[in-house]
């Protein structure tokens, strides 16, 4: 299996390496593999993962809603749990998707009003 050096994972990743150390630390990834020097060693899986949590992210889900979905799939919970949580985590998503489309509904009209010749 190949491994990348920390910067080859953040380029392949997009993410800085003081994120990659950010996540690592607060348990959202990893352990990460060491070399012989103690140099982190990012796996193929490593980078997949990394590309979820990422996902997640910009998604809106907090450290906090990360961490415990990382602790349900690394305690080996019931799928139904982790189902469960992903339900709940679309229904918020869902519901500020909604608040955004009003909100843009509403600047659509100020923009239409203040466009408008006087």
């Amino acid at each position: 299996m190949s491994h990348f050096a920390p910067a080859e994972a953040a380029e392949r990743t997009g993410l800085t390496l003081d994120t990659l150390r950010y996540y690592e630390r607060e348990g959202l990834i990893g352990p990460i593999d060491r070399a012989v020097g103690g140099r982190r060693r990012y796996s193929q899986d490593d980078v997949a993962w990394i590309g979820i949590v990422t996902c997640l992210r910009e998604a809106g889900l907090g450290i906090e809603d990360l961490r415990r979905f990382t602790t349900l799939l690394r305690d080996s919970a019931e799928t139904t749990d982790r189902i469960a949580f992903l339900r709940e985590r679309r229904a918020e998503l869902e519901e500020r998707r909604r608040a955004a489309e009003r909100a843009l509904e509403v600047l659509d009209d100020k923009i239409a009003y203040y466009s408008a010749d006087r």
